[in-house]
């Protein structure tokens, strides 16, 4: 590996935690001296951690920072055999906004990314931290930089407020600020704060509660429903039918948390049945090796998914059992 002590520096972290960080991952031990790295372990953790090291050095080529969360995200790639990337690389879907390059980070995320790109209507499902939000907000800034859109409309349903915002103070942007966070974040970084303010005072960016778009047609226009798990049937019907010409439609959702009141029907769930045979609209599932947050959001993840199948294997069992007796 080329002798560049600020790369090197970069490469292994602070007190050698990325370094830790992979020993601990991939389970091989790691001996640095100077641009020297010795690895001891299996030959297959071997190898991959050698092309992991390297890879992650190339990416330091531009003076980037590493950080614990970027090497995670290596790691992630590398367990699931997806091809590691740098983080110069402008391919595999990556896309440009005004202030960062974002580059998906897995198989899914590419699928999500190039789906949305060459379909008008697009699902993104899955858990949370999976980047379903901040990609389709990432593709909605392009497509508006490039000028393929006049605008970007951001909606949610408010369920925590029964969509009957009245009763809260300030103005309709005020009131609905708290459930359109993630979308606001994610502006922000992409656009930075000012850019976003103008950007709102035009009406170019939009942001409204799902019970305001009755009765509009959205033409040329990047619309994203966040949060859609949290749509009756009838609701995501109203928002499907709003879409008009030139428009590009981003839903997302998590069938996993749905807060509707008892006994609602989850319109995401209802419209995965209702369209999964129109080839001209996109779903894409992630999974729990999708999570691009925290690396203890996978693993939380992985926990509520196993804990689920093991209470429905257990329900299964109890059924039986009780079927067993009955006709005994």
């Amino acid at each position: 590996m080329p002798d560049s002590t600020q790369r090197l520096s970069n490469l292994c972290g602070r007190l050698n935690e990325h370094i830790h960080q992979i020993e601990a991952f991939l389970g091989l031990s790691i001996q640095q001296r100077g641009n020297i790295f010795q690895l001891s372990g299996t030959e297959t953790v071997v190898v991959a951690a050698s092309l992991l090291l390297e890879s992650l050095y190339a990416g330091t080529a531009q003076s980037h920072l590493l950080s614990p969360h970027l090497v995670h995200l290596a790691l992630q790639e590398l367990k699931h055999g997806e091809e590691m990337s740098t983080q110069q690389g402008d391919s595999g879907g990556s896309i440009k906004t005004p202030k960062t390059l974002i580059k998906p980070r897995s198989r899914h995320q590419q699928e999500y990314v190039v789906s949305i790109h060459h379909h008008d209507i697009n699902f993104g499902v899955g858990p949370a931290g999976t980047g379903k939000t901040y990609l389709a907000v990432a593709c909605a800034v392009a497509a508006l930089i490039r000028n393929q859109v006049d605008r970007i409309l951001l909606v949610r349903p408010a369920v925590e407020a029964g969509e009957k915002l009245g009763f809260l103070p300030g103005d309709l942007t005020q009131k609905i600020d708290p459930y359109l966070r993630p979308l606001y974040d994610a502006l922000y970084e992409m656009l930075g704060f000012d850019k976003v303010a103008r950007l709102i005072e035009k009406n170019i960016i939009e942001v409204a509660p799902l019970a305001y778009m009755r009765g509009r047609t959205l033409n040329n226009a990047f619309i994203i429903l966040d949060e859609s798990q949290n749509t009756t049937a009838t609701q995501m019907k109203m928002f499907l039918t709003r879409i008009g010409s030139g428009s590009t439609a981003v839903i997302t959702g998590d069938i996993t948390q749905i807060d509707l009141p008892k006994g609602e029907r989850s319109g995401l769930v209802h419209v995965i049945k209702v369209l999964a045979g129109i080839n001209e609209i996109s779903f894409t599932y992630f999974n729990a090796r999708d999570v691009v947050r925290h690396r203890l959001v996978q693993r939380i993840v992985e926990a509520y998914d196993e804990f689920d199948r093991n209470s429905v294997s257990q329900l299964s069992g109890q059924e039986t059992s009780q079927l067993n007796e009955r006709e005994s």
